[in-house]
This record gives structure tokens, C-alpha cells and sequence, in this order.
């Protein structure tokens, strides 16, 4: 008789799965809860202590970490000396694990939860049977996911002996295990304090393939933290699926109106950085407001709103060609005239990230990890550095600049007025470029630029994109300072009559 072995956390079609595996003549071993859950549906099963010969003990904390359990699974059942050791020691090969973890992670995410519980929901004999399992895949079956029972049942009852699907099995378990011991080594270094711990676990789990990469010769996939997370708890309300360069609009995207908290903001945004920013008082003002800061390059463009989209916004937004459109939530109305538009992405939701979580950029042998750009950079740390100070007015729009700044690419210059973006210069290898392209894309979109404000995320190394700010008829300048330079550039604004602050941070965005 065939021997399975279940002991399951999480018991989604347990019962059913239980049920079949009993039907074709399986007898089934199991423990604690599961075998309560078992037996209350009907489902014969055996105590693992039957077969251990030892009962569970220390609260529950030993009772599969026995030879009869682990010599069932890792015997090699065309191994002669293994099958006579198993029959010296009464032990009966198992030929199927049915295990999922202790929460864990559920339970450190809990609010106000103690260490202590959190310790207790480290699974020790429920990866040690893992592991038995699929490192002897050959011969056992081991699922970690429900999702995988049909798979398995599909299999045994066709009596198809599919070292494929046992191949797959056991990667998908060593991976399960895997990720649930990087939860614990990620706890254990918070819980120390460590702000770059030694060595960093990282787990992801793939949340949709993706039809290709950057460039249709390049193939992709989309992973999570875990289910639902940041821009996987997004839900879709219309449009095509979503593809690679639309994930990394959208994140810049929301990267863009993150940074200004309860204000009405809509941030457009090509190719990962900001062609248009806007503060206003409602979402159609603010978009129709981005909207003229570039409305060329606004076309294919990813939009956000960090406010809810109502008809008149959405009326707007589909006279103009969009890849994606995400907010907090969408009318009805807005939905259903949006939706006439068959290829535009409807994103509803908030994608938040997780507090304390690093950014990280891959690099040819490793990884960069950085703490997250913090979203509050408001004004605490300024200082007027020339002899006219900013005005009420333009202290105003050097927020709303040295803010919308931030989630530009860098090098990256802005001009603003009354709290939209009316230039934008982006990516550009140096800062005098970046200067002259914010202005010459305000030009090109009708912007007057005599009484703009100008914000740069890296300080000013020359006075010569100070000079050129002027000549547009920048009135204030705001900048983290910190160059060598730092008074030639000073001395340049204040022969000029024009209010310049240092941040003492940069928002650099590489």
C-alpha cells in the first residue's frame, strides 16, 4: 500500500485531494491539526507517532524528526542495502509529503506581535520532510502547493510514473524553502538592527511571464516580495496585459506623485521619468495642467493620479493616446469611457512600498542595495544662500520643484510655475545640457519661462547653467549645493537680483 505523509498549514482542498489519495487505496499518515481536520472529514488516517513509535512532544516542536519518517523518504527504493535497512528497522517507505509551512510571515507582518510568536512559527520538521522528500524525487512526490494536487493526483491515477512532474516538484520545494528561510533571515537582522546585515536573502515569487522584456528579442517575467504586493496588488481594470516597460513606467510613474503626499497631483511619465507634474486643486486641473508641459512626448505616455479619476478626467485623458492609467479608484462612468479605449491600461489601487524596504540595482556579479529615497523631502534643511530671499510665491514653487525634481532621471533640471512643470530637462550627461533642454522644451510647448522658478537634484559644478537659467528669466533657483564652486555659482544669482536655496541634500535619480 502506498504511504502519504500530509501536514499542512494552510489546508485548502486538503479534504478533497485526502479523499481521492484514500480511494485509490493510499494510507495516509499525518499529524496535529491536519489529522483533526482529516478525521472530522471522513478521511481515515494514521498518527505519525503510530509510526515514529514516539509521541509528539515539547508543545508539538518534535514529532516527524525520527528515522522511520526520514528513512521512508530518502530511502532509494533501487538501492538493495537501503531496502534491507528499512526492513531491518520495521520502517515502510513513504511515497508522498503533502507539507506547507508554519506562517511565519504572516505572522511577523502582525501588528504589535511578540518576538516569542514569531520564533514559534519557525517550521523545523516541516522543511527537514521538504527536503527528504526532494532530494529523493526520484522515488517521492512532494508538494508544497495546493495548486499542484491535481497535477499529482492526474499522475498517480494514471499510474504515469512522471519523473518530469517529480523534477518539478522537488525544485518547487527547494525553492519554498528557500524563500521561507530568507523571511527568517530577514526578521532576525531587523530584529538586530542591522542596516546592511552581512549577507542578504532575497525571495520572490513570479507573479506573470511577461510577453518580452525592454525589446521584443528579450524574454521577462514579472516577480513579487509575495502575492499581491506593491504593483502586483494593483487591480486591472481594462486594457491589454501589462508588459515590462509599462511595470517600470508605472513605477515611475508613482515614484512621481508619491513625493506630494495629500496634494491633487497627475505625473506623466515616458520612459521612466516625469514630461509633466502638476499640483492643482482638482485631478482634471492637474492633468490638463501636466498635460502642457510637454504634450508631445505625453504621447504613449503612463499617467497617475494620486486621487480618485472621475468622467471628466477620464473624458479628458482619452482624447490623448495613454499605455497606462493608474489611481487610487476609478468612477464607474470613468471606467466604462475609458474602457472604449481597447489598448489603454486601467490601473486601480495603491502600490505602496513596504517601510525600511532597500532598493536594490543588479550589477555584473552582485547587487547595489541602498535605503529608499525618503517620499517627505520638504524644506527643514534649507537655506537662502543669496542676498535676496525667495519670495512667498516663488518659496512655494521651489517646493513644488525641488519635489517633482526628485523622480526625474538625472541629470535632471525643472522649471516650474504655480505649481506645475513647465520644462523639463532629463538624462542629460551634463547640467548646463539639462538647463538649456528644460528651457528649450518650455519654448517648444508656448511656455513663457520669465518668472519661473528652477529646481536641480545635484548641485550647479559652473555658473554657466546659472547664467543660462537667467537669461530665461529664472527668478529663484533651488539646488542641493556642495560644489567647489558653490560661491562663483552664488555670485552669479546674486548679480542677477535672483533668490537662490541650498537643500544640503542631493535627489540625484541615476
Amino acid at each position: 500500500m502506498p504511504r502519504a505523509l500530509i501536514s499542512v498549514s494552510d489546508k485548502r482542498g486538503l479534504l478533497e485531494f485526502a479523499r481521492r489519495l484514500a480511494a485509490l487505496g493510499w494510507e495516509i499518515v499525518s499529524t496535529g491539526g491536519t489529522a483533526r481536520a482529516l478525521r472530522e472529514g471522513g478521511v481515515s488516517t494514521r498518527d505519525v507517532s503510530e509510526i515514529t513509535g514516539v509521541e509528539e512532544m515539547l508543545d508539538g516542536r518534535v514529532k516527524t524528526l525520527h528515522p522511520a519518517v526520514h528513512g521512508g523518504l530518502l530511502a532509494k527504493r533501487d538501492v538493495a542495502a537501503h531496502m534491507s535497512a528499512l526492513a531491518e528497522h520495521d520502517i515502510e517507505p513513504i511515497d508522498l509529503v503533502v507539507v506547507n509551512l508554519y506562517p511565519f510571515r504572516e505572522t511577523a507582518a502582525r501588528r504589535g506581535v511578540l518576538p516569542e510568536e514569531v520564533i514559534e512559527n519557525i517550521d523545523i520538521g516541516g522543511p527537514s520532510m521538504i527536503r527528504s522528500a526532494a532530494k529523493n524525487f526520484h522515488a517521492v512526490y512532494v508538494v508544497v502547493d495546493p495548486a499542484d494536487y491535481p497535477h499529482v493526483l492526474s499522475s498517480i491515477e494514471s499510474h504515469d510514473d512522471d519523473r518530469d512532474l517529480r523534477r518539478f516538484l522537488a525544485g518547487k520545494a527547494y525553492a519554498h524553502t528557500a524563500s521561507y528561510d530568507a523571511a527568517i533571515a530577514t526578521w532576525f537582522a531587523a530584529e538586530r538592527g542591522d542596516e546592511f546585515p552581512e549577507q542578504i536573502a532575497l525571495s520572490f515569487e513570479r507573479a506573470q511571464a511577461l510577453r518580452y522584456g525592454e525589446n521584443p528579442d528579450q524574454r521577462a517575467a514579472f516577480y513579487v516580495e509575495r502575492a499581491g504586493a506593491g504593483l502586483a496588488g494593483l487591480k486591472q481594470r481594462g486594457g491589454k496585459e501589462l508588459s515590462f516597460n509599462n511595470l517600470l513606467d508605472l513605477e515611475g510613474a508613482l515614484l512621481a506623485t508619491d513625493m506630494f503626499g495629500d496634494e491633487t497631483c497627475c505625473a506623466i511619465v515616458k520612459h521612466t521619468t516625469p514630461c509633466g507634474v502638476a499640483v492643482a486643486e482638482s485631478p482634471l486641473d492637474a492633468y490638463q495642467r501636466a498635460l502642457a508641459c510637454d504634450p508631445a512626448s505625453a504621447f504613449g505616455s503612463v499617467i497617475s493620479f494620486n486621487v480618485p479619476v472621475d468622467q471628466a478626467v477620464a473624458d479628458a485623458v482619452s482624447s490623448l493616446f495613454v499605455e497606462c492609467l493608474v489611481a487610487p479608484r476609478f468612477t464607474e462612468e470613468a471606467v466604462e469611457i475609458l474602457g472604449r479605449k481597447k489598448n489603454l491600461r486601467i490601473l486601480e489601487g495603491r502600490a505602496t512600498w513596504v517601510a525600511g524596504t532597500f532598493d536594490y540595482k543588479r550589477v555584473r556579479g552582485g547587487l547595489l542595495v541602498q535605503e529608499r529615497p525618503p517620499a517627505d523631502i520638504g524644506a527643514d534643511s534649507w537655506q537662502v544662500v543669496t542676498r535676496r530671499p525667495p519670495t512667498d510665491a516663488e518659496r512655494a514653487d521651489l517646493l513644488f520643484a525641488w519635489r517633482a525634481v526628485a523622480s526625474v532621471k538625472s541629470n535632471a533640471i525643472v522649471l516650474a510655475r504655480g505649481g506645475a512643470t513647465i520644462g523639463i530637462g532629463a538624462g542629460q550627461m551634463s547640467r548646463v545640457d539639462a538647463s538649456f533642454m528644460a528651457v528649450h522644451k518650455a519654448k517648444s510647448a508656448g511656455h513663457d519661462t520669465r518668472g519661473a522658478v528652477l529646481g536641480s537634484d545635484a548641485f550647479f559644478p559652473f555658473r554657466d547653467g546659472v547664467d543660462q537659467a537667467v537669461d530665461a528669466g529664472v527668478t529663484a533657483i533651488i539646488q542641493p549645493g556642495g560644489s567647489v564652486r558653490d560661491d562663483e555659482v552664488i555670485q552669479a544669482a546674486n548679480e542677477k537680483d535672483i533668490a537662490m536655496v541650498f537643500t544640503g541634500k542631493r535627489v540625484f535619480r541615476h
